[in-house]
C-alpha cells in the first residue's frame, strides 16, 4: 500500500501546455505516472507529445478519461480557480506546485472546500510521489516537481514543508538502500491544504509504512500539534528535523507560512515538542535518515 496515490492512479494536469507543466509532465510520464489527461482553457481537441488528450474544463477531463487526482501549473492570478474546478469536479486529490498565490484567495478556497470530498496538497508544494516496484523504482506515481530518480521503493513515510530537504532526506534514505512508502511536500504557505499531521495520521494507518520522517520549518504551530498527537497515538518511530534553528530572533524563513509569533513557532519550541513526544531529533539535515534508522 502506500498513501494518497499509487501506480494505478490516474492523473490530469492543469496547465499542460505551459513550459513548466510540459516540462513536468514528461518528467511524470517517464517515470510511469498515469497522466491520462491535460487541461487548458481554448486548447481542448489537442493533445500533448500525441499521446495526452488536452480538454477546456477539469470536469471534461474527468468524464472523459476516469482522472481522479490533478497536478496544477497554473500562474498565480488564476491557480484559485484552478483549485476550485478540481474541488467542483469531484476530484479526490488536488496538488498544487503554484507558488505565489494570494493569501486572501487561499483563504476564499478553504471555507470553500469545507465539508468536500477532495484533498488539496499545497500550494507552493513539490507534491507527492509514490515510488513503483519496477527497475530504479520506477513505474510509480509522481505528481509535481519531485526528482523521480531519488525514490526508492521501500516502507518510510517522509512529510516536509521544504521542497528542498524532502529531497535530501529521500535521498539519504535511498542512498542507505533504504526505500519510501510516499514522500509528501505539503509546501510552506500560511494557508495550505493539508498539515503535517493529516500525513502523519494516513501513515499511522498504512501498514507498508513502517517508519516516518518529519521535517518542518520555525514558524505556525503545525509541529507542535502532530508532535502532541504522535506522543499519544502513533504505533511508528518517527524522526524530526526543524529548520531555521540558526536564524536570529524575529527573523522568519523564506516560506510566507514561517512567521514566528507570541512565543510559539521557534526552533526551539518545536524541537521541546519533538523530544517530548519522543521523536528522535536531527540535528543537522544530514542527520535525518541516520536519526530514523538509529530509532528503527
Amino acid at each position: 500500500m502506500s498513501i494518497l496515490i499509487h501506480s494505478q492512479t490516474r492523473v490530469m494536469v492543469q496547465g499542460i501546455t505551459g513550459s513548466f507543466g510540459a516540462r513536468h509532465t514528461q518528467l511524470s510520464l517517464a517515470y510511469g505516472t498515469q497522466i491520462v489527461a491535460g487541461v487548458t482553457p481554448g486548447k481542448g481537441g489537442q493533445s500533448f507529445e500525441s499521446k495526452v488528450p488536452i480538454f477546456d474544463t477539469v470536469a471534461e477531463a474527468k468524464k472523459q478519461t476516469g482522472a481522479t487526482a490533478s497536478a496544477i501549473f497554473v500562474p498565480p492570478p488564476f491557480a484559485a480557480d484552478a483549485i476550485m474546478e478540481g474541488v467542483d469536479a469531484g476530484l479526490d486529490l488536488v496538488v498544487c506546485i503554484t507558488e505565489g498565490i494570494p493569501v486572501e484567495d487561499m483563504v476564499k478556497i478553504k471555507r470553500a472546500m469545507d465539508g468536500k470530498k477532495t484533498r488539496l496538497i499545497g500550494p507552493n508544494c513539490p507534491g507527492v510521489v509514490t515510488p513503483g516496484e519496477g527497475k530504479d523504482s520506477y513505474g510509480g506515481c509522481r505528481i509535481g516537481i519531485s526528482p523521480g530518480y531519488i525514490h526508492k521503493r521501500g516502507n518510510i513515510g517522509v512529510v516536509s514543508r521544504s521542497g528542498t530537504l524532502t529531497y535530501e532526506a529521500v535521498w539519504q534514505l535511498t542512498s542507505r538502500g533504504v526505500g519510501q512508502s510516499t514522500c509528501v511536500g505539503i509546501g510552506g504557505d500560511p494557508v495550505h491544504g493539508t498539515s503535517h499531521l493529516d500525513v502523519i495520521k494516513m501513515f499511522n494507518e498504512d501498514p507498508e509504512t513502517h517508519g516516518i520522517i518529519m521535517i518542518g520549518e520555525i514558524g505556525g504551530s503545525a509541529e507542535e500539534e502532530a508532535a502532541e498527537w504522535i506522543k499519544e497515538n502513533c504505533k511508528k518511530p518517527v524522526a524530526g528535523f526543524i529548520a531555521g534553528a540558526t536564524a536570529p530572533p524575529g527573523r522568519s524563513m523564506g516560506h510566507a507560512g514561517a512567521i514566528v509569533s507570541g512565543g510559539k513557532g521557534t526552533a526551539a519550541a518545536k524541537i521541546t515538542a519533538f523530544k517530548a513526544a519522543g521523536i528522535g531529533v536531527a540535528v543537522t539535515p544530514s542527520e535525518m535518515a541516520e536519526t530514523l534508522l538509529k530509532l528503527m
